[in-house]
């Protein structure tokens, strides 16, 4: 039978989903689930990792019965999956020692403090490019084999392994056959040299992580194994494309050349920018990164971490009950054109770039006895394009590169007012994706390039450009640009207000 699909799993911080996609790179059909979120403590986040692999093969499946397909019709599995987030299980019975700690969790923030006192920081920014934070694995995976019930027990024997979430999947889809993980995956772990492109034996020390409980580290087109689980298919499907989310709304926008920079809003914003085939240092909070190995050649990227910003929409939603539909906040925000003076700092796990600052807290500032709900619901949306800006203009200085304009996707990007009021804080165009899935899609073209689904990366490129341009959205700037620095000049004072707090 003609194997005229790629089937891709997009693993999110909130949820599933799976995408069929054909030869012209189009969507033909998908399906979606959210999983729970569990908050134990303050700031502490868990999922659950067999709830996760669950959703993954429901999806799938949903997806095929939509498309009209079967399983023999799939050229290739692809994975693209929320980063950072650490996974512990026994390779004898492919159970988890304890939940999943999901990227934004702070319980590791004394440890990554203790190890900054002690100096060690310098270290891992200079062999990873990451700084010292509870927003990586390492930590993580330190502090579930000391609080996770049996986990050292596992490791003596020798049954630990750890994983993010894509090695987690690998090794579920393969029944264990595959313990393996990416460049941009394993480049997000606080263990990782980006320079020697391997585990870095003096980082496993410092964090206490045995190598031998690794995953091995691949390009992200390479064949990584097959599915091996009858509960999902009969047939043994090729996995490949595997690459962190981020990176792969990177690729997806084809953000191919240095300054090409995209940012992706969801749950918090990465914003990414291409640096090129050499890295570049990173410092004042921003991260480097590999943007993705492919046919074995490594390209760079600098990133800055926005913690909350899509979340911040969720949370004057849903705690507040500020709106409660899409077609109710666009009316406040026509009702308020002005923040009048309300900013809101959504530091409710910390801020990250540029300030990175894990104990900061949120805050509402400037309000007045006028304030209303619909300023407060203003001020969250202003708020992500702020620390966009933030980040865009940390990079240019830091690298000396241009931004090349900005490549926007995630949900938030569909909100017309935050992408025109994005272009007049950035004062350069914002060009929004109509395909809102940009993650899956990078995944997808490494995928079906690395298989054979498409030719060469050159035929895909050629295929997609033109398409791509025609779908994109731009937003230009209108805002002129003293009334753009006085209102990014209010962000700058409301920000220092929190951080002189924490």
């Amino acid at each position: 039978m003609d194997k005229s699909y790629l089937l891709t799993i997009d693993q999110s911080t909130s949820g599933t989903k799976a995408l069929v996609i054909n030869r012209a790179g189009e969507v033909v059909s998908r399906s979606a689930a959210e999983h729970k979120q569990y908050y134990p403590q303050a700031g502490w986040v868990e999922h659950d990792p067999l709830e996760i692999y669950e959703q993954v093969k429901r999806t799938a499946k949903e997806a095929l019965r939509a498309a009209g397909i079967v399983a023999s019709e799939l050229a290739a599995l692809t994975i693209t999956n929320q980063r950072e987030t650490a996974v512990m299980w026994d390779k004898e019975t492919g159970q988890p020692v304890y939940r999943a700690i999901v990227w934004q969790c702070q319980r590791t923030a004394e440890r990554c403090d203790a190890l900054k006192a002690d100096g060690f920081e310098p270290l891992v920014q200079a062999k990873t490019g990451l700084l010292l934070d509870p927003y990586f694995s390492a930590a993580k995976w330190g502090w579930l084999l000391e609080h996770a019930a049996g986990a050292k027990e596992l490791l003596a024997a020798g049954r630990l392994l750890v994983g993010t979430i894509d090695s987690w999947l690998l090794w579920k889809l393969t029944d264990g056959e595959v313990h393996a993980t990416d460049y941009t995956n394993a480049s997000r772990t606080s263990l990782f040299n980006i320079h020697t492109l391997q585990w870095d034996v003096e980082l496993c020390e410092l964090f206490g992580i045995p190598p031998a409980v690794l995953p091995e580290v691949k390009c992200s087109d390479e064949r990584f194994g097959y599915t091996n689980d009858s509960d999902l298919f009969a047939e043994r499907i090729p996995i490949a494309g595997v690459v962190g989310d981020s990176q792969a709304a990177l690729y997806g926008q084809l953000c191919l050349e240095p300054g090409m920079a995209k940012a992706t809003y969801g749950t918090g914003t990465s914003v990414l920018m291409n640096v090129g085939s050499k890295p570049v240092a990173s410092s004042n909070g921003l991260v480097l990164a590999i943007a993705w190995g492919l046919s074995g050649k490594i390209t760079y990227a600098l990133e800055a971490v926005i913690r909350t910003s899509g979340d911040s929409m969720r949370w004057v939603r849903d705690n507040l009950g500020l709106f409660s539909s899409f077609s109710e906040l666009e009316q406040l925000l026509e009702e308020t054109p002005s923040n009048d003076g309300v900013y809101l700092v959504p530091a409710f796990v910390g801020l990250g770039a540029p300030y990175w600052k894990p104990h900061a807290r949120a805050a509402i500032t400037g309000m007045s006895r006028g304030t209303g709900k619909a300023h407060i619901v203003r001020a969250a949306l202003e708020s992500i394009a702020y620390q966009v800006r933030d980040a865009a203009e940390l990079m240019q200085a830091e690298t000396g590169i241009a931004l090349k304009g900005l490549r926007a996707d995630g949900g938030a990007s569909d909100n017309a007012v935050l992408m025109q009021f994005q272009a007049d804080m950035l004062g350069q165009t914002v060009a929004k994706s109509s395909v809102a899935e940009l993650s899956a899609m990078g995944s997808a073209y490494m995928g079906g390039v690395g298989t054979g689904f498409w030719e060469s990366e050159l035929q895909l490129l050629e295929q997609l450009s033109s398409a791509a341009s025609a779908s994109r959205r731009a937003y230009s700037p209108v805002m002129e640009q003293a009334q753009s620095d006085r209102l990014y000049k209010g962000w700058r004072q409301a920000v220092a207000s929190v951080l002189h707090e924490s």
